[in-house]
């Protein structure tokens, strides 16, 4: 994730130089330099000198460890830290960071991989107006992004946009196995299936119509495509939609007590 947003950083007329990692591992670190001509350190202390905005983009459970080797800098330069790290509330980054930092935390998702993320973010209160554009612009190196009124709502972001593309990668795959099922080639399956996707999902985007409206008008009475939704809607689809996303938001608060 750290990757793609330094990619998309530099695409976006970010200086290089402007930008520190720090990385342990020593392929990865040369692969940085290679690829980004950024500065890369074995450690977070060299890494953070002198910025005055960090990136915490760590394992949860190695978030404690960095931070609290971090504090003495943070009590120096009151740094506006983002974190992306899954299920690490603020109040415990404000425990192992001291009371000088001033805190951001956010959920991006895997098609920021691709420049097309969406994160979450939200702020305490204490975070003022430019703080706040920093941390959008940063993540909006790598996609969209929207702001949350509460952080309780984070484990609700993480079950829906989080998780959400292995949801439809799933819907693909079960599209692409039913369209070879009814004789389709694998390629042709494949093509069809992906495209009709993408296609939905940008007609959805640059709609200013809900989605239920833009179901509807492809919903021809007595047609194929409502043949497909009655089926979709007497398994129960919703419904196990909605437990899907429940269960995904449940677990994401049982990981944020464990590593908080």
């Amino acid at each position: 994730m750290a990757r793609s947003l330094i990619g998309g950083l530099l695409k976006r007329g970010q200086v290089a130089t402007s930008i520190a990692v720090s990385e342990p591992f020593a392929a990865t670190a040369e692969a940085l330099v290679r690829d980004f001509g950024i500065a890369v350190y074995s450690d977070c202390a060299s890494a953070v000198a002198g910025k005055a905005v960090w990136l915490l983009a760590v394992k949860p459970q190695m978030m404690r460890e960095v931070c609290e080797g971090l504090r003495a800098q943070v009590d120096a330069s009151e740094p506006l830290v983002i974190s992306i790290a899954a299920g690490i509330s603020l109040a415990s980054l404000r425990q192992w960071l001291g009371p000088k930092a001033k805190l951001v935390r956010c959920m991006p998702n895997t098609p920021a991989l691709i420049g097309a993320g969406m994160t979450a973010l939200f702020a305490e209160t204490d975070v003022n107006a430019e703080h706040r554009t920093s941390a959008q612009d940063l993540l909006n190196a790598a996609g969209a992004s929207v702001w949350v009124e509460a952080e309780a709502l984070m484990d609700a972001v993480t079950a829906t946009s989080g998780s959400g593309p292995a949801y439809f990668f799933l819907m693909i795959e079960a599209m692409q196995a039913a369209a070879i099922a009814q004789g389709l080639s694998p390629e042709v399956a494949r093509a069809l299936v992906l495209n009709t996707a993408y296609g939905a999902a940008k007609m959805a985007l640059e709609s200013d119509e809900a989605a239920s409206i833009l179901r509807e008008r492809v919903t021809s009475p007595g047609g194929t495509t409502a043949a497909a939704l009655a089926v979709f809607e007497q398994t129960g689809f919703r419904s196990h939609v909605n437990e899907a996303i429940a269960a995904a938001t449940a677990r994401g608060k049982t990981l944020s007590a464990q590593f908080g």
